[in-house]
């Protein structure tokens, strides 16, 4: 059975003996620097499984807690966020390009179509976009 983010958020915190407001903390630079709220309510709700976080609030989640997002959400993969080897040994990008890559990852599923759409690419019909 599939654990809650609430849940994974709460082992978290007891493992690495933080409270909800370090973890506020931990995500100011992440939500500034994507635009991205995160309130004190929003984290609660999380914490106590009344709600399940966007997209956008759970990449800040991950980034700043340097776990993956699917850990997060409650599969069975592993806990440490990693970059694809793919993208860190084989392909090297420039630092706009990394900013790219991660403004695209923590959008909501209409501004990433209206970007592949842009570039000229429609990959949902292909079924590479989830």
């Amino acid at each position: 059975m599939k654990e809650t983010t609430g849940k994974r958020i709460r082992l978290l915190m007891k493992e690495r003996e933080i409270k909800q407001a370090d973890i506020l903390r931990l995500c100011e630079p992440y939500c500034e620097k994507y635009g991205v709220k995160l309130r004190k309510n929003d984290l609660s709700q999380y914490v106590s499984d009344k709600v399940q976080p966007r997209q956008d609030k759970l990449s800040i989640l991950g980034m700043a807690l340097g776990v993956s997002e699917a850990w997060l959400m409650g599969y069975d993969v592993p806990m440490r966020r990693e970059t694809p080897a793919a993208v860190s040994e084989n392909i090297s990008f420039s630092n706009e390009e990394k900013e790219i890559v991660l403004a695209y990852r923590i959008s909501d599923s209409l501004t990433k179509a209206m970007v592949l759409r842009a570039l000229g690419l429609d990959l949902q019909e292909k079924g590479d976009v989830g």
